[in-house]
């Protein structure tokens, strides 16, 4: 079903057929179908989704068309959906409102909830803390497999998990037991003697990227979350790691484009805020290239002696400033995914060291074999611009795998050095080397 046939059905009062046909879409799309109706159908068409996917359908959505349906629904209607939201996806809709409508959906919680999202909203932006949710299965090691299974039938309708449980001990993990041990074990058996013992877990105060980096590496459906005496406090599940990692990709590659990042959708961020957040990087980045323009202005002699130099100008410029973009495009990623780390600093750079020499030569004599043809077999033009592009490549190179890990040294993100900023910088060095080496092979300029 189409937003064009849920407005005619609205405007028909076929509230019935449309209720019918909500039953067997997926929450995601019925969200996605959701936000596409206009404001008042959009309301009109949430209340008819069934009590039970109406929570997740909400959870879906996306902030604004979520504050709007906070401002419409009753104290009733709200108080439903927020019963049977998760306590983690109620934490980032409290971020994301403004405080009028915070204050109208805490007041239809109850004490123990408001508590809990408390909790979770003092812990930093970005860390483990703040994205956790503390609605899991805990089982005690002395119980038998027969009456954790009573147990997860009895509490699991409001944990986010049920595959993996939790064995608490004096509110210490001590272990984890899945649900398939539990069902394939001897009812008889105690959690103590079916749980495994060696558990992967994170901080409450550790950077959330590392939590996603650990559910993607031991392929893991949720993390537990310790605090600072290793008590357990809650777990961060797949789907939020997943979130984590599309959040953080989406930064590198804003921050890689010179472009400030920004959290709200492509059309949710008005123009005035795209502007906002390209300006500055494009200000510092064309104040940055005077410095080629002032080395420029310096050889204008040379120029008039041998006119064709400004001719191979923007090939090694493009060429070298290619090759820095390559090179920190391929350390940012492997510094992202874990593969690189700053201790392979100089692994890296010999690496980089000969694969620039193999790039960079290939290209001196292609560039060479052209040039001699082209300019009247003049070797010493050939020679100067095969090994200009020798020199730049290997620089760029180096500069390119060597700047987005000294940003990481700094505590940055590795993704600020990334080609605009490459460029900029490689090009500047690029013109330096081509005249230095110019004018001692042509004494004439």
């Amino acid at each position: 079903m189409t937003a064009k046939e849920i407005c005619e059905l609205l405007a028909e009062k076929q509230y019935k057929k449309i209720k019918e046909s909500f039953a067997d879409v997926n929450v995601v799309d019925l969200a996605e179908l959701l936000e596409e109706l206009p404001e008042r159908q959009m309301i009109m068409a949430f209340r008819l989704i069934g009590k039970e996917e109406a929570a997740e359908t909400f959870s879906c959505m996306e902030p604004r068309e979520q504050q709007i349906l906070v401002e419409a629904l009753t104290e009733r209607e709200l108080r439903a959906v927020l019963d049977d939201m998760f306590l983690d996806d109620t934490a980032d809709l409290l971020e994301e409102m403004p405080a009028n409508v915070v204050e109208r959906i805490l007041s239809n919680t109850d004490a123990e909830t408001r508590r809990q999202l408390n909790q979770i909203l003092s812990y930093p932006d970005d860390s483990v803390g703040s994205i956790m949710t503390v609605e899991y299965v805990d089982l005690k090691p002395s119980m038998t497999v027969k009456a954790s299974l009573e147990k997860i039938r009895r509490v699991g309708i409001d944990s986010e998990t049920i595959y993996t449980c939790y064995v608490i001990q004096n509110k210490k993990l001590i272990g984890i037991v899945t649900a398939k041990s539990l069902l394939i074990s001897d009812e008889r058996k105690t959690v103590e003697e079916i749980m495994e013992s060696n558990i992967i877990t994170v901080n409450t105060h550790d950077d959330q990227e590392t939590a996603a980096h650990l559910v993607r590496k031991y392929g893991l459906i949720a993390l537990p979350v310790v605090d600072k005496e290793g008590c357990m406090v809650g777990i961060v599940t797949v789907d939020d790691a997943m979130e984590v990692m599309e959040d953080e990709a989406t930064e590198d590659i804003t921050l890689m484009a010179a472009v400030a990042p920004s959290e709200d959708s492509y059309f949710g961020t008005s123009v005035f805020r795209h502007a906002r957040n390209r300006i500055p990087w494009l200000l510092v980045l064309m104040l940055s290239a005077t410095f080629t323009g002032m080395i420029i202005s310096k050889y204008e002699a040379a120029f008039s002696a041998l006119p064709v130099l400004v001719s191979f100008i923007p090939m090694l410029m493009d060429t070298s400033g290619n090759c820095g973009s390559q090179s920190s495009a391929l350390i940012i990623r492997g510094m992202a995914i874990d593969d690189i780390h700053l201790r392979d600093a100089l692994k890296v750079i010999w690496k980089e060291v000969r694969v620039a020499a193999v790039v960079s030569s290939t290209l001196a004599v292609v560039n060479g074999i052209r040039i001699y043809i082209q300019y009247g077999q003049d070797l010493r033009l050939a020679f100067l611009i095969g090994l200009t592009l020798v020199c730049t490549v290997t620089l760029a190179e180096l500069i390119g795998c060597s700047l987005p890990m000294l940003a990481k040294r700094c505590k940055l993100d590795p993704a600020l050095m990334a080609a605009p900023l490459i460029t900029t910088c490689v090009d500047a060095a690029a013109i330096l080397i081509y005249f230095s080496i110019a004018t001692a092979m042509f004494p004439q300029i």
